[in-house]
């Protein structure tokens, strides 16, 4: 009979949300002409249903950087990585929360 030793058995990695859960997520950015849109239309990609009322902006103190917090429906773990990773992606974020 042969046995795995404990270190190589990974556990199953329980999730912290149950879903569909509303979940929020705060995208910042340079204040430019276009970054509310560009992280609407993502949002919109991997939620249909995003609700665009429940945007909520937030500038610096500066007035150089404008955080935008957006919550979606997550679906799956799969679905929120994708959404953070598209959103890192885009030249406009800076940092993704």
């Amino acid at each position: 009979m042969s046995h795995l030793p404990p270190s190589s058995v990974a556990p199953q990695a329980e999730s912290l949300i149950t879903y569909p859960s509303l979940f929020p997520i705060k995208v910042m950015g340079l204040k430019v002409d276009g970054l509310v849109q560009a992280i609407t239309h993502i949002a919109l990609q991997f939620d249909p249903q995003f609700d665009l009322t429940t945007i909520e902006l937030r500038e610096s103190q500066g007035g150089k950087y404008l955080g935008v917090t957006i919550t979606i429906t997550a679906t799956s773990r799969e679905q929120l990585d994708e959404v953070y990773r598209t959103l890192s992606a885009h030249p406009m974020v800076k940092v993704v929360l």
